[in-house]
């Protein structure tokens, strides 16, 4: 008789044993498809974390330019940068914001807050908007126009606040007139968005170019052009990982010269929404192993036992001159053919199952707020179903070796 058959007959005629094995295949299926579900959805929300938060290095030093900021900027660690060259311009035919404190002892005018400092508007040198923190954090936002990207870098437009854009009467599309701080220079802007900053004005005394409704943003191009030099204050680069900081700091000492400028790398937004991630990856692949290996023994053990009940069988098929090798395969078709119903089985309830130990890890983690998207994919079925093989194989191919050491007479017998 084809052993293949045998074993049909073999799983029908041992019920109990058969459903043994299947509620035993059953969860491991079940664990090992849930935790490649988990394991899939920290690593995609782990790669959105890093597409959407990344980690910021901010470069200051008197080496740092337009240029080298560029320059650093280019490199393939960098996903994205933005300098930061700021400083007081002179409105023309616009009326800045004024503090509603009165000015202390306004009988002596401070001469460093006289001018374009005390009557101008603040005006900021970038290249992104939304990398700006109060733009990446949504304490500002875009409420009419668009925000300022890198390819506005050869124009003249600005981004203004809301309350300046009402106080005098401007929308989205008007132009504004703005000279340099001596006044020797002068340059008409198209505004291309309004921006709303939620913080009210502070409860003392500022000049208009420090109050928050008068800084405006400008192409870094733009402002250096008016008149403002070519030296950012700072310049902030988005990386993807705390590890390619170390890298990214070689390269600013190459392009900026030694080691005369601060690098500063701020990555615990990164950390608080990366890391928990990863830990909860890290328990998702470590109980992937466990389950498999247990899974290997477990069945390992009840192939075994089945086999010395077995005995006569085994001695009678022997006698008749049946293979060794085809009783090991007979053993093997036997368990390999419960892992598709279970692994059909399985497919229901896994991702259920990766859904609540996702919760249940992440409700331990104080950052990290939603769960990731559990998403069922073929490349998981088949993951599993060539691990729960291997399980099969290996459960019973290592205690078949014992098969090979049979001889009929001494079964048959029941001498060794």
């Amino acid at each position: 008789m084809n052993f293949v058959k045998r074993a049909a007959l073999s799983l029908v005629a041992r019920r109990a044993k058969t459903s043994l094995l299947l509620g035993i295949f059953l969860v491991i299926c079940t664990l090992l498809l849930g935790g490649f579900l988990l394991q899939g959805a920290t690593s995609r929300q782990e790669a959105e974390a890093q597409r959407r938060i990344g980690v910021d290095v901010t470069v200051r030093g008197d080496r740092l330019t337009l240029a080298t900021a560029a320059a650093l900027g280019s490199s393939p660690l960098v996903e994205r940068y933005n300098p930061l060259l700021r400083g007081a311009a002179k409105p023309s035919g616009l009326t800045p914001l004024t503090s509603d404190v009165p000015k202390p002892d306004d009988s002596k005018p401070d001469d460093a807050t006289e001018g374009a400092g005390q009557d101008g508007l603040m005006l900021n040198g970038i290249r992104d908007s939304e990398m700006l923190l109060d733009f990446a954090s949504g304490r500002s936002r875009i409420v009419a126009g668009r925000a300022l990207t890198e390819k506005d870098a050869g124009r003249r437009v600005v981004l203004i606040e809301q309350r300046l854009a009402e106080k005098n009467e401007l929308k989205a599309g008007d132009t504004v007139g703005l000279r340099s701080s001596d006044g020797r220079r002068t340059e008409t802007f198209e505004i291309i968005g309004l921006y709303e900053d939620p913080r009210p004005a502070p409860s003392q005394w500022v000049a208009p170019s420090e109050l928050i409704a008068n800084q405006v943003y400008a192409p870094a191009p733009a402002v250096s052009a008016l008149g403002f030099g070519t030296k950012p204050s700072t310049a902030v680069f988005k990386i993807g990982s705390p590890e390619r900081a170390e890298r990214l700091h070689a390269e600013a000492a190459r392009v900026l010269g030694g080691d005369g400028f601060r690098f500063d790398v701020n990555d615990k937004a990164f950390r608080d929404q990366v890391l928990p991630l990863r830990r909860v990856g890290t328990f998702a692949g470590s109980l992937l192993w466990l389950i498999a290996l247990s899974g290997a023994v477990i069945l390992g053990l009840i192939v075994l036992l089945t086999i010395k009940e077995r005995r006569d069988e085994l001695g009678m098929l022997l006698a008749l001159g049946e293979k060794k090798w085809k009783l090991i395969a007979q053993h093997t078709v036997e368990v390999t053919a419960l892992l598709l119903p279970a692994l059909a089985l399985a497919s229901l309830g896994a991702q259920s199952f990766a859904e609540e130990a996702g919760e249940t890890l992440l409700a331990r983690e104080e950052h990290t707020a939603s769960l990731p998207e559990v998403r069922m994919e073929a490349a998981d079925l088949g993951r599993v179903a060539g691990i729960g093989l291997g399980i099969s194989l290996v459960a019973t191919v290592v205690p078949g070796v014992g098969i090979l050491r049979l001889h009929p007479r001494s079964i048959l017998t029941h001498t060794e």
